[in-house]
């Protein structure tokens, strides 16, 4: 209630100021006036975080900032079909199971010894988050943990009191919750936060960033970053030494048992799948042998989409790949956001805010480049454990290209590395849906999950400081 009453009353304080003549009546006063409501209302979570970001539809033709055409075009820019495009598939993949076979068929690759077991984890739930949801890929890897842990359980009954037990238990479900988060920066689908940096990038540089050079930099950050993790949790921090698990092998026989055989539409989706991805790696190269620029990242995306309603599931005749219905679990929320962050942020460049940020840099350089990036990666990763990531890479990177603009350096050194520390979140369960999901299965203590999250935090804030000098500078 408080953070509900004191967005507007701030908004109207700052406006009264204007009228009153005390500050001067200019577009950037608005901005910040509306900026600043937006801001308290995702922080506090007053309203639902989509509604907030409504605002600028609003308040920018209210305030003279924009018109409505001006303050509505971001609601529709094409970088949010990209990610439509991309939910579409992932939900796809979820209603023919094609998912939970991709991860069934990880899990049992990698062994029935606890470290291969925890690792198989790990693998299956970064690779499935590269594609669909990280929330979507949690609630599903939980209650295939759970089955294996309650196997060990019921093996042993006195089991579940021993530290090793604890061990195993802990750094399985806390490592899938982890290695949710960290599967999302790899592809540019993968999670949110990436998709507004895109948008950002197109709005204010004309520069599109395109799938497959994110690839090159996400799978080594992702891969090392899920490499530390695994080597940290299992090897060091919590090893299990729980011997071969008897059994576990048949618990992930049984499940793939009651998939049954692979399905005509579980190969369709496939499909559908590997041709959006190669279409997305190969865009270049069939532009240049079709001699158009036509082919983007968004159309791409949605002509996936588009195939999961248009192809059959099994004949002609009967139902197809996906319906409408299914969209209903469509995270339409998140689009709105996208399209809310977009016009606040085309605000903040018009009205000079974003300029001013960056000739305010420059003047003070005080500040070495290198430190400067360490600051901001560790500001964006210790706030991401209190709101919103999408929220927060939607107020805070504008800025960053501002400062990386005003210092003059290239700006997706600064950016790249910024927003993907806002999905590295590992300290606290309300930091991200996946935390929660896991720290719900009651083997995950707060205290615990606290001292291996500021370790972790800590490494993901030197791995992206040093992947912005080395891989994205070479990439990009």
């Amino acid at each position: 209630m408080l953070g509900l009453l004191l967005g507007p009353l701030f908004f109207i304080f700052i406006l009264g100021l204007v009228w009153s003549g005390m500050v001067p009546e200019e577009n950037w006063v608005k901005v910040v006036a509306a900026a600043l409501w937006m801001i308290i209302w995702w922080v506090t979570e007053a309203v639902p975080i989509p509604v907030t970001a409504l605002l600028p539809m609003v308040l920018f033709p209210l305030l003279g900032v924009f018109d409505m055409r001006e303050a509505t075009a971001p609601y529709s820019d094409p970088i949010i079909y990209l990610f439509m495009g991309g939910f579409l598939i992932a939900l796809g993949m979820e209603r023919n199971k094609l998912h939970l076979r991709i991860a069934l068929n990880l899990i049992k690759f990698t062994g029935t010894n606890p470290d291969g077991i925890i690792l198989g984890f790990y693998i299956s739930t970064a690779f499935l988050s590269m594609w669909i949801s990280n929330t979507a890929t949690a609630v599903m890897m939980l209650p295939i943990a759970m089955s294996i842990l309650q196997l060990i359980q019921k093996g042993n009954q006195q089991l579940s009191n021993q530290k090793s037990f604890h061990n195993f238990a802990f750094a399985l479900m806390l490592g899938i919750a982890y290695a949710a988060n960290i599967g999302g920066v790899i592809t540019i689908i993968g999670t949110p936060p990436n998709v507004v940096l895109v948008g950002f990038m197109q709005q204010f540089y004309d520069y599109s960033l395109d799938f497959n050079r994110w690839l090159l930099i996400g799978l080594p950050i992702g891969g090392v970053m899920l490499a530390i993790m695994y080597l940290f949790l299992v090897k060091f921090l919590y090893p299990s030494r729980l011997g071969n698990i008897a059994g576990s092998a048949q618990v992930i026989e049984e499940q793939l048992k009651q998939l049954g055989p692979v399905s005509p539409a579980e190969i369709r989706t496939s499909a559908i799948l590997i041709f959006t991805a190669s279409c997305w790696i190969l865009r270049e190269p069939l532009n240049e042998l079709l001699q158009t620029r036509l082919l983007n990242d968004t159309i791409i995306a949605m002509v996936g989409g588009l195939l999961m309603f248009v192809v059959p599931a099994r004949d002609f005749r009967g139902r197809k790949l996906l319906d409408w219905k299914s969209t209903e679990r469509l995270p339409w929320g998140i689009l709105l956001l996208f399209g809310g962050g977009m016009s606040l942020a085309k605000g903040m460049e018009a009205a000079g805010i974003i300029q001013a940020i960056g000739a305010f840099v420059a003047e003070n350089p005080y500040l070495s480049t290198a430190f400067l990036l360490l600051v901001l990666i560790f500001i964006m990763l210790f706030l991401t454990e209190l709101m919103s990531n999408v929220a927060l890479v939607t107020i805070f990177v504008p800025v960053v290209m501002g400062i990386a603009d005003g210092i003059g350096v290239p700006v997706l050194s600064f950016v790249i590395p910024v927003t993907m520390a806002s999905s590295f979140a590992f300290m606290l369960p309300i930091s991200t849906p996946p935390n929660a999901i896991l720290f719900s299965s009651g083997f995950i203590q707060i205290k615990e999950m606290m001292k291996v999250g500021i370790v972790l935090n800590i490494i993901s804030v030197l791995l992206l400081w040093l992947a912005a000098f080395t891989i994205i500078s070479w990439v990009f």
